[in-house]
């Protein structure tokens, strides 16, 4: 097994399709290395609406489920939407191992999740 700690994290931020929308589209690992990344990418900016493409994110550990989580009580304690798209089978199970899934909204693909 490739060490997935090694390989960088690619974030890229772009307007989504109605005002006030952000997109966050990963590339790479969300692990303890590349969390302080995705955390900083996370809050550079606020909108009223997150959607976190997670497609080419082939792992994420705990302390990328733990950067989630805290992105999701920030979102929702300042009453903004945050929804998840991409999320592949073992992203889901380890969202489900740590029984997080629940928090958030998960929709198969970025036009159904802008759509939301």
């Amino acid at each position: 097994m490739a060490l997935h700690s090694q390989e960088p994290l690619n974030i890229q931020d772009l307007d989504g399709s109605k005002p006030g929308q952000r997109i966050l589209r990963f590339h790479g690992p969300v692990v303890l290395g590349t969390v302080f990344q995705f955390q900083a990418a996370i809050r550079a900016k606020d909108a009223p609406s997150l959607i976190m493409d997670f497609t080419e994110v082939p792992y994420i550990d705990s302390a990328g489920i733990g950067a989630l989580v805290g992105a999701y009580v920030s979102q929702n304690k300042e009453g903004r939407k945050l929804a998840l798209v991409g999320v592949s089978d073992r992203l889901f199970a380890a969202l489900q191992v740590t029984r997080v899934e629940r928090f958030f909204k998960i929709y198969a693909s970025l036009p159904e999740a802008q759509e939301a």
